[in-house]
């Protein structure tokens, strides 16, 4: 393993795809072995979990977690991608919109829901991304899927020309905030886009972890992992053992774990199978 396995935890500006963020990395750190846990789209800011070189192996962990957004609705209008970017498709009236009968959407919104994502977002429909068929100007029609959103507060309510609705979500991989704002506003008949979204948190990784593109640090491999999954310390023979793809006896804990080596390194990430502890991932140092 190198000095330079890690994680970067950056707090990405408004206007760049997440894709943009790993291409300045891979310049800034001189490898191509970086990629991120999941997308921000342009107009969002805030936390995104990006892996360097061995840390990469361990992104699809950090994906599957949870995360918080501060995010504004906007009710009064839809847009062709329920969110400020895209073309206004509606105006309507949004007096008769009451504060209750918004809150009381957005509670029935907590728990474990089928939800309809965005039309453009990053999910691939036979290979092709959600959105570059939409640009295409093909039709798009997504399955709704199940999401847990395990909290919503609303912070606040203001009326001008729009009706904006400031809320706190934390949810669980897969949620599409814009997707909230949509069917809020197609529940109160009304229409709704959102027009801010900042995410404060991918587990275990928080607003006040992140850093900017320009002055971030790598965070080291071995002291964030135990944040991430469980871990077993090894000997000199395991390690040895796994660097030939052999199982040790079965780990105390179940799923996936990471195997530290005796001199502080990570060796290998491991899961327990019917014959011991398998090495799914073996590194070397």
């Amino acid at each position: 393993m190198t000095t330079n396995d890690g994680f970067v935890i950056i707090d990405k500006p408004a206007g760049i795809t997440s894709h943009d963020v790993v291409a300045k990395l891979r310049k800034k750190f001189g490898t191509k072995r970086v990629g991120h846990a999941g997308t921000l789209d342009p107009m969002a800011t805030g936390v995104l979990v990006v892996g360097i070189n061995n840390a990469t192996k361990f992104l699809q962990y950090i994906t599957e977690g949870k995360k918080s957004y501060l995010a504004t609705i906007r009710l009064g209008q839809s847009t062709t991608t329920d969110d400020r970017e895209g073309e206004v498709i509606e105006s309507r009236g949004w007096r008769s919109a009451t504060d209750d009968a918004i809150r009381s959407f957005l509670v029935s919104q907590v728990g474990t829901i089928l939800q309809k994502p965005s039309k453009v977002s990053a999910i691939k429909i036979a290979g092709e991304r959600a959105y570059d068929l939409v640009r295409q100007g093909k039709e798009v029609d997504i399955p709704a899927r199940e999401v847990t959103i395990h909290s919503l507060e609303v912070n606040s309510i203001v009326r001008g020309e729009f009706l904006d609705v400031e809320i706190t979500v934390e949810c669980s991989a897969g949620t599409y905030i814009r997707s909230i704002a949509r069917d809020l506003g197609e529940a109160l008949h009304v229409g709704g886009h959102l027009i801010a979204l900042r995410r404060t948190e991918v587990a275990p990784f928080y607003e006040k972890d992140s850093q900017s593109i320009e002055e971030c640090e790598i965070r080291p491999l071995v002291a964030s992992i135990s944040q991430i999954m469980p871990t077993r310390s090894i000997d000199l023979t395991e390690k040895s053992e796994l660097s030939f793809g052999r199982a040790l006896n079965k780990s105390d804990f179940e799923g996936p774990g990471v195997a530290i080596s005796p001199d502080g390194t990570v060796a290998a990430i491991i899961e327990n199978r019917d014959y011991g502890a398998q090495p799914i991932a073996v590194f070397n140092s």
